[in-house]
């Protein structure tokens, strides 16, 4: 019952957090249970076409490339976007001529993976290596569906400290990585740096340099605004654009024993500041991943919190969403070099720390250990620059270098092109403070509950909506931040305790 309980959760969370994530997940098109098509606009602007639940066909896969006499290992994605796979099969196919070890490869969607790895547990068909986002690491580990060990190892073989120490903290489990790190993102403060010059406004690293600028910024009667963030209720969007906040006021979703500390004094303080930041300096009513990204792009507010996804979009290389600011009829590009960034901030209890979404290497329990482990030390070396070049604004290295060149793969990653319909480097936008800037926020990564591990009751948060619900009673003044933080503690108790008891 619990792990069927967990995967629903799991389902609904990933679905929430896929569409709030990805700036190329504004169009969806889904179509009822029955065998229909679901497309999905991924990321990149390739598209992806899948069966929905009632067909047989959930997931693209590949014969085991050629060319070795060796074990077969079978490897699972999430990345199914078509230059995805294509990228994919050429690093496997790159594995198995060095190694002589065959992969079956397949592409599976998120919404899916979970539903999949518990049946094949069940029969005994693990995949041995799997590649899969933050959100499943935990509670796959605690279910002994993943060989903690045999990840650590690989992390120790690689070099533990040439991976970044937000990603390893993430997935630690009783002092052991329980997946390899492989790439991610972190969400940032996206602010307009030639405004906050003119008007001598410092750097909003702080709530309080943040609540200041917002104040001196904010012209709604001219259809400006200070900023512009998510209030959305229904949204996963809130829920990681507050979590931002809290974290970065030492407000957490448990204490190191488990217990939750929603009803703290530093989280009744991030939700009285995020409110009031919202209600009072920013565009009335609902505000989501596209409306943000579109009042930003307009030139119609002074900050954003957004994933890094939308830099390639701020320079103009992607049609489907191309800034429209006044300045920008002259050059597309003038956001993206008239704007700053803030990977990390911190309110006044607590220090700076950055919202991250990292995917990881899952070494599967099966019984090809061995061969897992070579594939992702190879994708982690020889396979990786041609990995993170498929979209480089949202897949920084999580692994920096190696012992002998600390900085090598960060030094290769700054050169990749990013965009869709055009390309180019970042650098050739953004200034190297800022490059250096977003891999250094890396290293301050932070999420609720995976370092203390509760990933089951994260994703039952996150699957619940307990969070931007609250918030949204509180936006409106049905409670005070002080209410709405009880609430928010009374219903994640009741939570985790349910997930006590079907243990």
């Amino acid at each position: 019952m619990k792990r069927m309980r967990f995967v629903l959760l799991l389902l609904v969370v990933v679905a929430l957090v896929a569409t709030a994530c990805t700036s190329d997940s504004d169009d969806t098109t889904t179509t009822a249970a029955g065998g229909d098509e679901t497309t999905t606009t991924a990321a990149g602007g390739d598209e992806t076409t899948t069966t929905a639940a009632g067909g047989d066909e959930t997931t693209t896969t590949a014969a085991p490339a050629g060319g070795g006499d060796g074990v077969t290992i079978k490897f699972w994605s999430t990345e199914t976007q078509p230059a995805r796979i294509e990228k994919t099969q050429g690093i496997i196919e790159r594995f198995t001529a060095a190694t002589g070890i065959n992969v079956s490869f397949t592409a599976t969607d998120e919404d899916a993976l979970g539903q999949l790895m518990l049946t094949n547990a069940a029969s005994g068909t693990l995949p041995d290596v799997v590649f899969h986002p933050i959100e499943r690491t935990i509670g796959w580990a605690s279910a002994g569906l993943l060989n903690v060990d045999a990840a650590n190892e690989v992390v120790n073989n690689l070099g533990a400290d040439t991976f970044s120490q937000g990603s390893r903290d993430l997935a630690t489990i009783d002092g052991k990585v329980a997946a390899v790190p492989s790439d991610g993102w972190g969400q940032l403060l996206i602010y307009r740096k030639d405004l906050f010059d003119a008007a001598g406004l410092e750097k909003p690293d702080t709530f309080d340099k943040i609540e200041a600028a917002a104040a001196a910024l904010n012209d709604p009667g001219n259809n400006f605004y200070g900023i512009t963030a998510s209030n959305d209720p229904s949204a996963g969007f809130t829920q990681q654009t507050f979590e931002h906040f809290a974290l970065a006021n030492g407000c957490e979703l448990v204490d190191d024993a488990g217990t939750v500390t929603l009803s703290s004094a530093n989280c009744v303080e991030a939700i009285d500041f995020y409110t009031n930041l919202l209600n009072s300096y920013s565009p009335a009513g609902l505000q989501y991943v596209v409306s943000t990204r579109a009042t930003y792009f307009a030139g119609q507010a002074s900050m954003i919190v957004w994933s890094p996804f939308i830099m390639d979009e701020m320079a103009g290389l992607r049609d489907a969403a191309l800034p429209t600011c006044p300045e920008c009829t002259d050059d597309i590009a003038f956001l993206a070099k008239n704007s700053d960034f803030v990977p990390s901030f911190s309110g006044p209890s607590g220090s700076p720390a950055q919202y991250g979404a990292v995917s990881y290497m899952g070494i599967g329990m099966t019984e090809n250990t061995e061969a897992a482990q070579a594939f992702v030390e190879f994708w982690l070396s020889d396979g990786y620059v041609d990995w993170l070049s498929v979209a480089p604004e949202g897949k920084f290295p999580m692994r920096q270098g190696t012992a002998d060149n600390p900085t090598e793969y960060i030094d290769a990653w700054r050169q990749l092109s990013s965009g869709v319909d055009r390309q180019a480097p970042l650098s050739d936008y953004y200034s190297e403070e800022v490059i250096s800037g977003l891999i250094a926020g890396s290293n301050d990564f932070a999420r609720w509950g995976f370092a203390q591990g509760q990933g089951e009751l994260v994703t039952a948060v996150f699957g619940t909506l307990v969070v931007p619900q609250v918030l949204d009673e509180v936006f409106s003044g049905g409670l005070s931040a002080e209410e709405g933080a009880a609430e928010m503690q009374a219903i994640v108790e009741e939570e985790q305790a349910l997930l006590a008891d079907e243990g």
